[in-house]
């Protein structure tokens, strides 16, 4: 019996190899593939107002367009004195989407008079399943941490080398993949996602 067929709704490289870890370590016995292995279907316009909105929708249209199920997260990060902005603009923050040297400049530069007190923010994420019926469901899950005045360490992505996590002294970009994936949003989120795909899918 060939292994179910599950997709990841995402072209980001990064965040297909850390979604495959954190599913794959959830006990998830499923191939998983990214929207790269259909490049006929369009990228999905995040027209939605909610970090769960737009991994619905992304979920969904990957699900119909397939005939497969289909996961799909949205994510951003949260600052405190801007009153949760970036938010879902996290991406595209400094004006061409996917840019995250520009993204995290701008944003450090927006907070550059901000003392340390001030600087909390969180990475929030959704993950939702969809089902080519129509099935859906998302769940959230959320980091906490403090912004640092300039970026630190190279690995993850986006403004991983800004946030510090509480009771952290490393930037998540500082931390070994495995270290970040078990406090992460996203492998909040996901973890407990995969009880809900080992559900709707056996």
């Amino acid at each position: 019996m060939s292994t179910a067929r599950l997709i990841l709704a995402t072209r980001n490289a990064h965040k297909v190899t850390e979604l495959r870890a954190i599913l794959a370590d959830a006990g998830l016995d499923f191939e998983l593939v990214g929207a790269d292995a259909y490049p006929e279907i369009p990228d999905v316009r995040e027209t939605g107002v909610t970090f769960a909105e737009n991994a619905l929708l992304k979920a969904h249209t990957l699900a119909s367009a397939t005939g497969l199920p289909a996961v799909a997260d949205d994510s951003g990060l949260s600052v405190d004195v801007l009153g949760g902005a970036p938010g879902i603009f996290s991406a595209r923050w400094a004006g061409t989407h996917g840019d995250d040297r520009a993204n995290l400049e701008l944003l450090l530069a927006q907070l550059g008079d901000i003392e340390e007190p001030h600087r909390g923010a969180h990475f929030a994420c959704a993950a939702a399943l969809a089902l080519p019926d129509g099935t859906e469901r998302v769940v959230e899950g959320r980091l906490t941490g403090t912004l640092r005045h300039a970026p630190a360490g190279s690995g993850g992505f986006g403004y991983d080398p800004i946030l510090q996590p509480l009771g952290e002294t490393r930037t998540c970009a500082e931390m070994p993949a495995e270290e970040k994936n078990a406090i992460s949003h996203r492998g909040e989120a996901f973890r407990a996602l995969a009880p809900v795909i080992k559900e709707l899918l056996n």
